[in-house]
């Protein structure tokens, strides 16, 4: 029987296991540092914080099993038309199956649809994987951050137009 992959706004219930997700994820890289969402408290509320206006929050589940998640979300002093590409994470057991583009492409299709022409993110050497596929779908380097994520463990900056 074939996965049964779907993929969800959040829920108030999916909280703990997408915090799980994330910290499990940034500790398999080396990345569970001071000045990255692995300390942030907002990491345990997903659900709460993307209630903010402008923003969105997509959950992939297999079977069920919420195996990940990005999302799009209105960082304060970004450019005007700019949203910021946040929290995409993914548990091991779905890395590789294309699961991680899907869910980019259908956050960036989401920002466009509601009036963003700009996507910026932030991320850091270890996830390298993850900037290679940024890459791959038009993202580019720039020389400093945008906006005040307050993330300041991160020091690849990128943006896309949509």
């Amino acid at each position: 029987m074939e996965d049964q992959i779907i993929i969800r706004p959040i829920e108030p219930t999916d909280n703990i296991a997408l915090a799980k997700v994330i910290r499990n994820t940034l500790t398999e890289f080396g990345a569970n540092k001071p000045g990255t969402v692995y300390f942030d408290p907002t990491t345990d509320a997903l659900f709460e914080l993307f209630r903010s206006p402008g923003s969105f929050y997509f959950v992939a589940t297999i079977n069920n099993v919420i195996v990940g998640g990005c999302g799009i979300y209105p960082t304060i002093n970004l450019p005007e038309g700019t949203c910021e590409l946040v929290k995409l994470y993914l548990d091991s057991s779905a890395r590789g199956t294309g699961l991680g583009k899907k869910l980019l492409l259908q956050s960036m299709h989401w920002a466009k649809q509601n009036g963003y022409n700009q996507v910026y993110l932030e991320s850091m050497p270890e996830l390298s994987k993850a900037v290679s596929i940024y890459e791959k779908v038009g993202f580019v380097r720039i020389n400093q951050p945008l906006g005040n994520s307050g993330h300041c463990g991160c020091d690849i900056w990128m943006t896309k137009q949509l």
